[in-house]
């Protein structure tokens, strides 16, 4: 446990302290365990810090306010650097934390040697945008938000339902799009002690909705972690990461069949009335699914335009956690990346 001037955090430590900092940043519905692999195979001359986020794992409950859209998660990791007395680090964040990367290079990118991102979420927030360009859909950013999680997975975490006798089960929904099954983890049970640690509640996850008069009806509220990720709380990220004259070079790695984040993603609005699972879809003009992937890149390459270095890199056969499919490979390449710099 590790007290800062914000919380007091839960981190997971690996390597020698004067060694060269790798701050590792979990998913939604997760906690740092499930870095523990990619932990224990950096080489030597690394120290290795997984901290449980705000709202999740044993770090100390506080509220997200979605408000700031992932800045409180930022001055959070950004304080933690401080105590543990680390200038510059790397910085490696898993699907909601690749949303964090992308909000700490708007904010600190002075302060990251190099970045890695895994199966992130788009630069531009999830769910309500239509374009590359992340124009949203609707106003008040409709089809974001708290309004689309399945309220029967939060009610199952919050109970620690460990069970598989349901659809909506923390450990059939782990199993089924965390990874590509058939693939099961040998440590499947310490991962899905992470997924039900998220703090869940009104205030927290999923958080707050309020009704709109666009479809789905939905739109975010204030508080939570996947209001946090609705692009009506991005701000202007993607222009802060643009516009600095610091870049560190960024990695982005993902699955091919990645059905979480995806430009046919099974988690967002727009995709799941053209299948129509959510009734009354308004048409792909009006409401397309949104394209995640193709966010990203729109994104990356102007990055590189700018002055930035991305390297894109897609693991065949392989769901929303490369990480934790291909460890080997992923390895690989994320050793490399981190010797480009420090």
């Amino acid at each position: 446990m590790v007290e800062t001037p914000r919380l007091r955090q839960h981190v997971l430590l690996k390597g020698p302290p004067e060694g060269v900092p790798v701050l590792f940043v979990h998913g939604n519905a997760s906690s740092s365990t499930f870095w523990e692999e990619t932990m224990l195979a950096l080489p030597g001359g690394y120290q290795a810090i997984a901290p449980d986020l705000r709202g999740y794992g044993d770090t100390e409950d506080q509220p997200v306010d979605a408000s700031r859209g992932c800045r409180d998660w930022v001055d959070d990791l950004l304080a933690l650097m401080d105590v543990l007395g680390h200038s510059r680090f790397h910085l490696v964040g898993h699907s909601l934390g690749g949303s964090v990367v992308w909000a700490l290079l708007a904010v600190a990118p002075e302060r990251v040697l190099t970045a890695t991102v895994v199966a992130p979420g788009s630069p531009f927030g999830f769910g309500g945008t239509k374009d590359l360009q992340g124009r949203p859909c609707a106003s008040d950013f409709a089809g974001s938000g708290a309004g689309l999680v399945n309220p029967e997975f939060a009610r199952l975490m919050a109970e620690g339902y460990r069970g598989e006798d349901h659809p909506a089960a923390p450990r059939v929904v782990m199993n089924r799009f965390y990874w590509k099954p058939p693939f099961r983890h040998p440590r499947e049970e310490a991962l899905l002690s992470g997924v039900l640690s998220e703090k869940v509640g009104p205030n927290k996850y999923p958080g707050d909705a309020l009704p709109s008069p666009y479809w789905p009806g939905v739109a975010p509220g204030r508080w939570g972690p996947a209001n946090a990720l609705s692009p009506k709380y991005v701000g202007d990220t993607v222009e802060r990461m643009l516009r600095s004259p610091s870049k560190p070079p960024v990695l982005w790695v993902r699955g091919a069949d990645d059905e979480i984040v995806s430009d046919a993603s099974l988690f967002e609005p727009g995709n799941l009335g053209r299948l129509g699972v959510v009734p009354g879809w308004p048409g792909a003009e009006v409401y397309p699914p949104q394209p995640m992937v193709g966010q990203t890149r729109y994104v990356l390459e102007r990055y590189s335009a700018a002055g930035g270095f991305y390297q894109e890199e897609v693991f065949p056969d392989t769901g929303h956690s490369p990480h934790i499919e291909r460890p080997a490979w992923f390895g690989r390449l994320l050793h490399t990346h981190l010797q480009r710099v420090g």
